[in-house]
């Protein structure tokens, strides 16, 4: 199942192998920001896209215990179907209950979540004084509950879900309490009510991945106080992002994230330290691109 366009770093007939597994993954700026990593640090591998049906991810996990594989990341919608596939994961991801990063470790598969770190790192340089300040979390899938868990860490409180499905935010809930107050189907009036407290918002939701779609009403923004912070996990500029700084509001984009969690996993993959500014550099690159 393997080949692709990826980035890699080769010396010599000895070629390891690393990718990025999803359903879709055509998009994914990973292979620029990994294959950046592994130039800068002349560590021989190569960096692919793996695009994986869910009926295939069985088979891509079980190709993934050849011994010139040194692991994978994981993106949507595997991120929590994987886990049952693995030998081990660690306790921060069994806590979220979704793997992002798979490393091949002797005979065994362990799963890592390096989104956790990588928000909290990017959270740290976004807004350095985040604990008691309340947020408010938009979605309730595997980037969200990364997400809690990051900002359960830099001590915000509370930290509020807010989603439009009422069984995905209980079972966020249960599996994260008691750092989260779920709010599941929650009318405008009383969003509004919730970020009148936030300082922190953040857009964990696929809203704004494609044209210019809201994951809330813009005029809901107006609610915020004046020195909240946005966060969008999407690392393009979003719709969301141009209404927070039309209204004077501190926004960040995902890229942060996206290159932070990807430094951790190149380290967990290679026993290196992550060469961070060329991946940045490689990430913008490849975004304006």
């Amino acid at each position: 199942m393997g080949g692709g366009d990826g980035e890699d770093s080769r010396e010599g007939d000895v070629i390891r192998r690393l990718g990025v597994i999803g359903d879709p993954v055509a998009h994914s700026i990973s292979p620029a920001i990994q294959g950046a990593a592994l130039r800068e640090t002349g560590f021989v591998a190569t960096y692919e896209r793996w695009h994986t049906p869910a009926a295939d991810l069985p088979g891509r996990i079980a190709d993934l215990r050849a011994p010139d594989v040194l692991g994978a990341n994981v993106t949507v919608p595997h991120k929590q179907a994987v886990i049952s596939l693995l030998d081990a994961v660690q306790p921060f991801a069994q806590r979220a209950g979704a793997v992002n990063t798979i490393i091949h470790h002797g005979e065994r598969l362990i799963g890592d979540n390096t989104d956790i770190e990588g928000f909290g790192t990017a959270l740290a340089a976004a807004c350095p004084d985040v604990a008691g300040r309340a947020a408010v979390v938009l979605g309730a899938g595997g980037a969200a509950r990364a997400v809690v868990l990051a900002l359960e860490q830099a001590g915000a409180d509370p930290i509020t879900v807010a989603n439009r499905d009422p069984a995905r935010a209980a079972a966020l809930a249960t599996a994260l309490a008691p750092s989260v107050v779920a709010t599941a189907g929650v009318d405008l009036e009383t969003l509004r009510e919730l970020l009148g407290e936030a300082r922190l918002l953040v857009n964990a939701t696929s809203v704004g991945w494609h044209g210019d779609d809201l994951p809330i009403p813009a005029d809901l923004l107006a609610a915020l106080p004046a020195d909240a912070v946005l966060i969008d996990l999407t690392y393009r500029d979003t719709a969301l992002l141009r209404a927070a700084r039309d209204r004077g509001l501190a926004a960040h984009d995902g890229l942060a994230m996206l290159v932070y969690q990807g430094a951790r996993a190149f380290t967990l993959w290679t026993g290196m330290d992550a060469p961070v500014e060329a991946m940045f550099a490689a990430a913008r690159r490849a975004r304006e691109g």
